[in-house]
């Protein structure tokens, strides 16, 4: 009785909330920890696919074993058999020494792959036959090894549609998903954002832990949270930077929620007067921050909040994908990942 209790308990650390729909998907990865059977996770980005498919490996009998997680759609189409299977030492252009591959790593152990819907088709084809034959060949060798693996994939995108589009095979997708499970949206557990918050802020410094009033709470629940789990963790963080230690009201959280509008020019409301040529210009003009007299602006600070906020914009844009945050921030990679680094910003995990 108490060897269950435990795992309830380590269950619910990982998987936050209450909702019916969390514990519906916490029931979901018990059942199915208990087979081998491979398992498919759908639901959109920032929803937490990569935790669930750890949830599942911890829950079940290969626990002990490693846990291998790579991302179909953030590896170079000429490298992820590579990645997938390893590769011989010469065997293409690059190849210094032999590597091993994510499968043999994982021996024993589960292999959760993301975004397999971005999986090149010629790579669907060799990954269906590592799944019916459970044996892998290395690139550029003729060795046959048999590998013990799960394998857990995950994909926001409609395989449906890629299937009728010829962009997906059929026979994988089955093979992939033996069990299919479907993880919630935040928006469809508001909720859970405050337990959700306090999760976030469970390893914050006392002094960097926001407080939220009644107001603040209910904004947060009725944004459409887009960027799902993800975009909460984000908002938690850029709040922890801006704001640590304050009581937030619901203005405060409909800013930080949307930092671009902070940027947009407000019209004026300008009143009737006789010298209405100034008009036009006093609607153009975005509202700025006055001095207090005698307390200027720390301008390099106000500079910097922007850039912390647009990042945070950028990368909740680019589900945690660096090189196309900077692309939308027109920054080189490595430009971002400096400033990155400035401001303390952690790469995040889809």
């Amino acid at each position: 009785m108490t060897l269950g209790h435990n795992e309830n308990t380590a269950l619910e650390a990982l998987i936050i909330g209450s909702s019916p729909a969390v514990c519906r998907l916490r029931e979901m990865i018990r059942r199915v920890a208990r087979s081998n059977a491979s398992v498919m996770l759908c639901g959109p980005s920032g929803s937490g696919k990569e935790l669930v498919a750890r949830a599942i490996h911890d829950e079940g009998a290969r626990a002990g074993k490693a846990f291998s997680a790579i991302n179909c759609g953030a590896i170079p189409g000429e490298l992820i058999e590579s990645e997938l299977f390893g590769h011989e030492k010469g065997s293409f252009t690059g190849a210094h020494a032999r590597r091993i591959g994510h499968f043999e790593a994982s021996e024993g152990g589960t292999l959760f792959l993301d975004e397999i819907g971005d999986m090149r088709f010629d790579m669907q084809v060799k990954l269906l036959r590592v799944l019916e034959d459970r044996t892998i060949v290395r690139v550029g060798s003729s060795e046959v090894k048999a590998v013990d693996v799960r394998v857990i994939s995950a994909t926001h995108q409609d395989l449906g549609a890629a299937i009728a589009e010829g962009k997906f095979r059929e026979d994988l997708f089955f093979r992939l998903g033996v069990v299919v499970l479907q993880i919630p949206s935040l928006a469809s557990r508001v909720e859970d954002i405050p337990a959700l918050v306090r999760h976030f802020q469970r390893q914050m410094p006392a002094g960097a832990k926001c407080r939220y009033d009644d107001a603040a709470m209910a904004v947060l629940m009725r944004h459409a949270w887009p960027g799902n789990v993800r975009e909460l963790r984000n908002f938690v963080e850029r709040a922890s930077v801006l704001h640590g230690g304050e009581t937030l009201g619901a203005d405060d959280v409909a800013m930080l929620l949307d930092p671009t509008a902070a940027l947009a020019p407000r019209p004026a409301v300008c009143p009737v007067t006789e010298d209405f040529a100034a008009a036009p210009f006093a609607s153009a003009a975005p509202t700025a921050k006055t001095p207090a007299p005698g307390r200027p602006i720390d301008l390099k600070r106000e500079i910097e909040t922007i850039e912390l906020e647009q990042i945070h914009v950028a990368l909740d844009l680019a589900d945690g994908i660096i090189s196309e945050a900077a692309r939308l921030l027109t920054l080189k990679r490595t430009t971002l990942i400096e400033k990155m680094r400035k401001y303390g910003v952690h790469q995040q995990a889809a």
